[in-house]
């Protein structure tokens, strides 16, 4: 499947019109507004239930929350059924907590030293004191999640930081296979990325009153969004700038993580670009990164990322059918994913990317 994409030949940043991206992202999140505030102020009064010796670490990681896509999924899934509930505040406290303890793991293994324009909690107090920061905010989480009064939360919670923490186990063990088959690099992408998407579609679902079927429809909505997501943070990290995008760049490559612009120009370059091309990703220096960028480009790599980026978006808007179509949530829903199409189209210069990890 991945293969038949890197050949691709189709200008994918062509089919979009001129679009203000801070303007069609408030677009979207104009209406969860509110419940975002929520969601913040609720993770805010957190750092209060951590031990007095560790809050400022604690304040710190749940301070570093970006454009809150998780909590706004939630929002959105539950609201294609019912109005906004205190419980819906609640479960998106839970996964955006997993997902900022995921972070703090993250930088940790990637030595990363900017996170959102800022250092990141490993750069600060290192990376003993951050990994044991991490599993205090899993914990949290998961305390959280038991307080609901059914323990379907709290499972479907429980499993979805397993699924995320066995991917990025996956996900390190394969450092530096870069012959990694397409199958397994989708595997983790969905295990790490996707998952947390899916829970937060299948929760907020849930917890409005929404049928088995609906709550699957999402859930797969949530998978594909957040597939095709992961997919276009890892082109970020090459195509972006560390002004637009507030983090390193070239941190996946300094870890040896094998992602899909490396995969492709692997696939699409001569028997000696590959060669060369794997000897610096050995041997990796931010000096090559200019020289391993204008490969990309010369193979057409941005462009069949962005062909593999629309495909899971498409797959996503599919799911979506079963729902209401009536529905403001709905519509909002539909959007994120053009809102993502255009982000993906935005990379290597067009225009600034704000859809940031």
């Amino acid at each position: 499947m991945l293969a038949d994409i890197r050949n691709s030949n189709t200008n994918s940043a062509s089919n979009f019109p001129p679009y203000n991206s801070v303007e069609a992202w408030s677009g979207i999140m104009g209406p969860v507004e509110p419940f975002l505030s929520r969601v913040i102020l609720a993770l805010s009064k957190q750092v209060a239930e951590f031990h007095p010796s560790i809050r400022e670490y604690a304040a710190y990681a749940l301070s570093s929350q970006g454009k809150q896509i998780r909590p706004a999924l939630v929002a959105l899934s539950g609201r294609v059924f019912a109005p906004v509930s205190d419980a819906l505040v609640e479960v998106a406290v839970v996964i955006e907590m997993v997902h900022l303890a995921t972070l703090v793991h993250d930088d940790v293994m990637d030595e990363a030293d900017l996170r959102r324009s800022r250092p990141t909690l490993a750069a600060k107090w290192g990376n003993g004191l951050s990994v044991l920061v991490g599993d205090c905010l899993f914990a949290q989480a998961l305390r959280l999640a038991a307080s609901f009064t059914t323990p379907e939360i709290c499972r479907a919670v429980a499993s979805s930081t397993n699924t995320v923490c066995t991917g990025e186990i996956i996900q390190t063990q394969q450092r530096h296979n870069f012959s990694i088959s397409d199958e397994e690099y989708l595997l983790v992408l969905g295990m790490k990325t996707g998952e947390l998407f899916a829970l937060s579609c299948e929760m907020g679902a849930h917890l409005a009153g929404a049928s088995p079927s609906q709550r699957s429809a999402l859930r797969n909505f949530g998978m594909a969004l957040g597939t095709a997501y992961q997919i276009y943070d890892d082109c970020l990290d090459l195509f972006g700038n560390e002004v637009m995008t507030g983090k390193s760049l070239g941190n996946d490559l300094a870890g040896g993580k094998p992602t899909w612009p490396i995969l492709a120009a692997l696939g699409k370059g001569t028997r000696f670009e590959k060669e060369q091309l794997l000897e610096r990703l050995e041997n990796w220096s931010n000096d090559f990164l200019p020289e391993t960028i204008e490969l990309l480009h010369r193979h057409g790599v941005l462009n069949s990322a962005q062909c593999l980026i629309k495909k899971y978006l498409d797959q996503g808007l599919a799911h979506l059918q079963v729902l209401p179509s009536n529905a403001t949530a709905t519509g909002l829903l539909r959007g994120l994913c053009e809102f993502l199409s255009q982000q993906s189209s935005a990379l290597g210069g067009v225009r600034e990317p704000i859809f940031q990890r």
